[in-house]
């Protein structure tokens, strides 16, 4: 078992997100604890939405990765945009429990507590976020991975407000405005909000089978015509994207004298060279007669 997560670089990278997320949690708290901070804590809140969307993620790939079966022939892959999905809702509800820290904080607003030392550790927090979302999102790329996507912009929603909230802090003591606390947290709110709708929609857009982007597309119309010299014509072209496979399926129009053999032959042409060129693909051809 163990060597098998070791092996999915996926699964690997999940556990990763969720032992990162308890040391930035942590690191938050104490931020929080050490300022008494609307922001801070609004901040540490996010952080707490890190850990279960990263629980979210290991379950999620874990069941992406298992292999097509009898009740589910085009496999798992799917498993993780319903993740990425529940995860943008969770971003929401904590943009919701924000907003409503930092109405508190603007109807009593109070100057947080030392807030250099606050600063520093928040700053730290921020760090270690930075290079994970970085990380997060560069795997999710190589391996199509929409969860590890998701959880990486997430991460990087958590950057922003980190450094918003260290220029923040900086200008409390200057402008000796109190409110600017609860301030911050509204802002917090905004951008957290605005992360969990685009999860969200990226999520459905996997959901509802979207096409692979025009430059994969265009390499496939040009892939087909060179490896179908012989062919009439190709129509009816589609795609879907899932996860990281790619579904191609079109007509493909040859001389109604061409024998079966020789229509088989430039079928399996253009499927060798749509595997060599796009990788992890499931074609389907369908030929008929001019």
């Amino acid at each position: 078992m163990i060597f098998k997560i070791i092996k999915n670089k996926k699964i690997l990278f999940s556990l990763g997100s969720f032992l990162v997320s308890l040391v930035v949690f942590f690191l938050k708290y104490l931020a929080w604890k050490t300022t008494l901070s609307v922001a801070f804590y609004s901040d540490m809140l996010e952080t707490t939405i890190n850990v279960l969307a990263a629980i979210f993620e290991i379950f999620a790939i874990t069941i992406s990765t298992q292999p097509a079966d009898k009740n589910h022939t085009y496999g798992h892959y799917k498993a993780e945009y319903i993740s990425a999905a529940a995860e943008g809702l969770l971003v929401i509800v904590t943009s919701i429990l924000i907003f409503y820290e930092a109405w508190q904080g603007w109807k009593n607003p109070q100057f947080p507590m030392a807030p250099l030392k606050g600063i520093i550790l928040n700053g730290t927090a921020g760090l270690v976020n930075l290079f994970w979302a970085i990380t997060l999102i560069r795997v999710g790329k190589k391996y199509f991975s929409a969860v590890l996507i998701a959880g990486g912009q997430h991460v990087l929603s958590d950057v922003w407000t980190t450094i918003g909230l260290i220029v923040g802090f900086t200008l409390i003591p200057m402008f000796q405005w109190a409110a600017l606390d609860a301030l911050m947290g509204f802002f917090i709110a905004i951008n957290i909000l605005r992360i969990g709708f685009g999860i969200i929609k990226n999520s459905i857009n996997g959901l509802m089978d979207k096409a692979p982007d025009p430059q994969t597309i265009s390499s496939i119309y040009k892939i087909i015509q060179a490896n179908a010299p012989e062919a009439k014509e190709f129509h009816m072209v589609r795609f879907r994207q899932v996860g990281n496979l790619i579904f191609i399926d079109f007509h493909l129009v040859v001389s109604g004298e061409m024998r079966v053999k020789e229509a088989h032959k430039i079928c399996d042409r253009i499927e060798h060279a749509l595997q060599k060129v796009i990788g992890n693909v499931s074609i389907n051809i369908h030929v008929e007669p001019e």
